[in-house]
C-alpha cells in the first residue's frame, strides 16, 4: 500500500472532548500505521501547550495547531502566523463591549474571561468544542485567567455568548480578514460558540504545507474530524472521515462515517482504510 499522510483532529476525534487520554485501540492503530510507513499528524484547534502532552506521549510525526496557524514537521516549525496586533485589540474590545466571553490562544497557552466557567455550567449539552472548553476549565489543559495574559501574540480568539447578534460589531469590523466560525449547537443549548480565525490559514492550508514539505500528493492524505473547524480539512484531503457524533455539516463533506472516539472509531476506520494490515509473518509493514 502506498504511504499515506494522516491528519487527526483531537477533541471528539482522537480523544473524548477536553481529554488527553487516547483510547488504547487508537494508540495501537497509530503505531501500526506508522510501522507500515504511514505518517500521522495531529490537526487541531488546540494551541501548542495543549497539544504538548499528546506530542510528548505518542509517536506523532508533526502537528497542525491553532486551527492552521502553526505547522510543525517533527520539531521543525514550518508556518507561524499570529493575528495582527491592531486587529486583535479591535476584536477583544468589540467582543468585550458586547458581553461576549473571550478566550485568547497563543503558542504559549490560553487565557479566558472571568465568569466563563459559570456560563458554561448553565449550557445544556453542546458540541465537542464547547465540551472541550468546559473540561479545560475544570481539568489540567492549562487554561489561565485573563488577568494573567502577558500580551504575547494571539493566534485566534474563542468566543462564547448567548446570542449571535452580540458578535455583529466585531464581524462588521473584521470579517473581511477573519472568519467567524460558529460551531453547530443544538438550539436548546442556549449559546453560540466558535472562533475568530485569520483568513490567511485554516486546517486545509496547514495540511497543504505539511504535505508539500514531506513530498506527499494531496490524493494520498486522509483527515479525521468531528466539528465545523474540520470543514477545510475535509475539503483538502484525499479521503475525509467524520465521527458518528460529529457535525452534520461536516458529514456532508466526508467519504464515510466512523464510530465515536470512545467506541474505538479511529481503530475501526484505520482498519477499514487498510492502514493497519498485518503481513502473513505477523509483522506490520
Amino acid at each position: 500500500m502506498k504511504s499515506k499522510l494522516i491528519f487527526l483532529d483531537v477533541d471528539g476525534t482522537l480523544t473524548p472532548p477536553g481529554s488527553n487520554e487516547v483510547p488504547a485501540s487508537a494508540a495501537r492503530a497509530i503505531c501500526r500505521a506508522r510501522e507500515n510507513g504511514h505518517k500521522v499528524f495531529l490537526c487541531s484547534g488546540r494551541n501548542l501547550p495543549m497539544l504538548k502532552p499528546l506530542l510528548d506521549q505518542y509517536p506523532f510525526d508533526g502537528a497542525v495547531g491553532g486551527g492552521g496557524g502553526i505547522v510543525l514537521v517533527g520539531d521543525r516549525l514550518l508556518y507561524d502566523c499570529p493575528m495582527d496586533q491592531a486587529d486583535f485589540e479591535t476584536a477583544m474590545r468589540l467582543l468585550g463591549e458586547n458581553h461576549v466571553y473571550r478566550t485568547i490562544e497563543s503558542k504559549y497557552g490560553a487565557w479566558c474571561d472571568p465568569g466563563m466557567g459559570e456560563f458554561l455550567a448553565g449550557v445544556n449539552g453542546g458540541n465537542s468544542e464547547l465540551i472541550r472548553w468546559r473540561k479545560a476549565l475544570e481539568t489540567d489543559l492549562g487554561m489561565k485567567p485573563m488577568s494573567e495574559y502577558p500580551g504575547c501574540p494571539a493566534y485566534k480568539i474563542i468566543f462564547l455568548c448567548e446570542n449571535p447578534a452580540q458578535l455583529m460589531p466585531a464581524r462588521e469590523a473584521l470579517e473581511e480578514k477573519y472568519r467567524f466560525l460558529i460551531q453547530d449547537t443544538k438550539h436548546e443549548a442556549g449559546c453560540t460558540n466558535g472562533e475568530i480565525i485569520n483568513r490567511n490559514y485554516d486546517k486545509g492550508k496547514g495540511i497543504r504545507i505539511a504535505a508539500k514539505a514531506l513530498g506527499f500528493d494531496l490524493a494520498d492524505t486522509i483527515g479525521f474530524g468531528d466539528s465545523m473547524n474540520d470543514i477545510e480539512m475535509a475539503e483538502t484531503v484525499g479521503i475525509a472521515v467524520c465521527m458518528e457524533d460529529g457535525s452534520p455539516n461536516l458529514k456532508e463533506k466526508c467519504a464515510f462515517i466512523c464510530p465515536p472516539a470512545d467506541r474505538d472509531g479511529l481503530a475501526a476506520a484505520f482498519d477499514k482504510l487498510g492502514l493497519t494490515q498485518v503481513s502473513e509473518m505477523g509483522r506490520y509493514f
